[in-house]
């Protein structure tokens, strides 16, 4: 009797400790960033690099932008800025720019044009290079609506209409994130009114839109972050729902990944084998976790990093992440301010 009931037990322990998320070791440097003593960066809202290997920040600040813009962003505005690869500090893109007011995110396309994502004015700025204007998404909300908001629609004060028409008025309200396909296609995660994602073409052109509120398949629950893979498959950050969804090109659902808290942003690394990272930081109703997961494309978990807090290797909601080399990857912080450089050491 004592061997049949110690076996099962053995087994059950076998199975809990192999289920067990593995730790992946890295190292961690919170003094990449080197700035002038006149600046400092506020909270990091998005963080990217382009080809040469050059990073750019996406702050929030308060020293640049308009104020009253709307009720909720009364903070002031936000800053970009650009580093070298080794952390020192280049520029300043956009000094005054009508458009930022609350950052939120920061992309760099295959062309190395700079896009900034602003939650406040409700826009995605296009720079060159050079750090020359290009285009811009969307527009600020207006304190009057130019046309009447029809029945049952999301419109009034400049919000438009009922969205996904790709119709004048039909703006993002409160975008969160920006993807590019292999053929220059965006995808915006338009999240905190709206719970859509927006298709446009690679001049901007509206193509369609997906999703609506809710935790169905293809519903969202504040789709905080957007990626894709190099077949372009849509990979969306359902924070409400505690879940990653998976979509085909042109929005078909085709999956879902759990297990990995409330993912907050997710990055997809380049090359052959691309690997998924998605943070856990941190969990909007328990405020536990602050881990972030590196994922086979599939939703396989190959291990964890990091928790929650403030020293190094700890994080403070991490909002953005960049991971063109997905062994040496760049996290925003907004609550501690900062933007840290991992270094994984996988198998270790």
């Amino acid at each position: 009797m004592k061997t049949l009931s110690i076996l099962p037990l053995a087994l059950l322990l076998g199975g809990s400790l192999q289920a067990q998320t593995p730790e992946i070791a890295f190292d961690s440097n919170v003094n990449l960033l080197k700035f002038p003593a006149n600046i400092h960066l506020g909270e990091a809202a998005g963080v990217a690099t382009d080809s040469k290997g050059n990073i750019f920040v996406y702050a929030r600040s308060g020293e640049n932008g308009t104020m009253g813009a709307s009720r909720f962003f009364s903070h002031g505005g936000s800053r970009l800025f650009e580093f070298d690869a080794t952390g020192k500090f280049v520029r300043e893109i956009g000094t005054g720019i009508y458009g930022f007011l609350f950052a939120q995110g920061v992309r760099v396309d295959a062309q190395d044009n700079i896009w900034t994502i602003d939650r406040a004015s409700n826009t995605i700025i296009k720079f060159d290079q050079t750090g020359k204007f290009l285009q811009v998404l969307s527009r600020k909300p207006e304190s009057i609506s130019p046309v009447p908001a029809p029945a049952g629609g999301g419109g009034g004060r400049g919000r438009g209409g009922t969205p996904g028409q790709g119709i004048q008025g039909d703006n993002f309200n409160r975008p969160t994130d920006l993807a590019f396909d292999a053929q220059g296609n965006m995808f915006v995660s338009d999240a905190y009114t709206n719970a859509r994602i927006v298709k446009l073409d690679k001049t901007g052109r509206f193509v369609k839109t997906w999703g609506s509120k809710g935790s169905g398949q293809g519903q969202f629950n504040m789709p905080n972050s957007v990626a894709v893979d190099a077949k372009g498959k849509v990979y969306v950050a359902d924070l409400g729902n505690k879940r990653i969804q998976v979509f085909d090109n042109d929005g078909k659902f085709e999956s879902e990944i759990t297990g990995v808290g409330a993912p907050w942003t997710v990055c997809i690394s380049p090359g052959a084998h691309q690997y998924l990272y998605s943070s856990n930081s941190n969990d909007p109703e328990t405020l536990d976790g602050g881990e972030i997961y590196k994922l086979e494309l599939d939703g396989k978990v190959l291990g964890k990093f990091g928790t929650a807090g403030k020293l190094p290797k700890e994080f403070g909601t991490v909002n953005a992440m960049d991971c063109r080399n997905p062994d040496t990857l760049l996290v925003a912080e907004v609550q501690n301010w900062r933007v840290q450089k991992l270094t994984l050491k996988p198998g270790k």
